[in-house]
């Protein structure tokens, strides 16, 4: 990848734009992020936050801009999707578990059958990131014996099992019952602690006040709004940031 030094931005996106068909997403959207900083993205629905971090994946092209991982141009044709995929991690919505295996076989098998590592060492890893999601003892059951918030974990952990740079969440807890979306925010507030650098697309504003360094508040496709969750939840300057936290708050 390019040289990059860890005093610049981990994640470097400027002046993007993306549509789907007529329909502008993203209307010159840009942001930083340090290595270590957890950063959360707001706003209503339809407002490009989920578009913003799968452009970030490579997931979606963009039409206009630029979107840098470590210095390296994840929109570059040439790039190896491969590799920036081993950088980035992603979690979505839907669990995406493959349903005839293990917990402990969906998080090893990206690394062996991606990576290639040998599966002592995959193993050893596999298991150790379950306790870490604190799934202990469930490294038998297959997805349908588990609880939403538990698949969601697992999704979690299989992601980390790349050893990625970067985590990005969409809306990860959008599909669980009440009750488990705790036992998810709590796990990814412990890779927060542990200096995962995390972008997460969320409405749980109690958990965006507490772990991140920063918000961002998306509407239409721009960047409203942004600061630390302080002067961004108790002194929002614009209107609209104004009227979407009455709302929800």
């Amino acid at each position: 990848m390019a040289d990059w030094t860890p005093e610049q931005p981990l994640v470097s996106v400027r002046d993007v734009h993306k549509s789907f068909g007529e329909l502008e997403v993203l209307k010159g959207v840009s942001l930083d992020v340090m290595k270590g900083e957890v950063i959360c993205i707001i706003g209503p629905s339809g407002s490009g936050k989920s578009t913003l971090i799968r452009c970030i994946n490579a997931l979606n092209d963009i039409q206009k801009g630029s979107i840098l991982v470590e210095g390296q141009e994840v929109h570059d044709p040439d790039l190896d999707k491969l590799e920036l995929r081993k950088k980035v991690g992603m979690v979505f919505q839907q669990y995406n578990l493959f349903p005839h295996k293990t917990a402990l076989e969906n998080i090893m098998m990206a690394p062996l059958k991606v990576l290639k590592e040998p599966k002592s060492e995959v193993e050893k890893r596999a298991r150790s990131l379950l306790a870490k999601v604190r799934l202990d003892g469930k490294e038998d059951s297959y997805p349908g014996e588990l609880s939403g918030g538990q698949q969601q974990r697992v999704a979690i952990a299989r992601s980390l099992a790349m050893q990625p740079d970067v985590m990005l969440f969409d809306e990860v807890t959008a599909a669980l019952d009440p009750e488990t979306v705790k036992e998810v925010l709590v796990t990814i507030k412990d890779l927060a602690q542990d200096g995962m650098t995390c972008i997460l697309v969320t409405h749980e504003m109690g958990f965006a006040r507490e772990v991140a360094d920063h918000i961002y508040f998306t509407d239409r496709g721009v960047i409203v709004e942004h600061g630390p969750p302080a002067t961004f939840f108790d002194d929002a300057k614009d209107p609209r940031t104004k009227e979407f936290l009455s709302q929800i708050l």
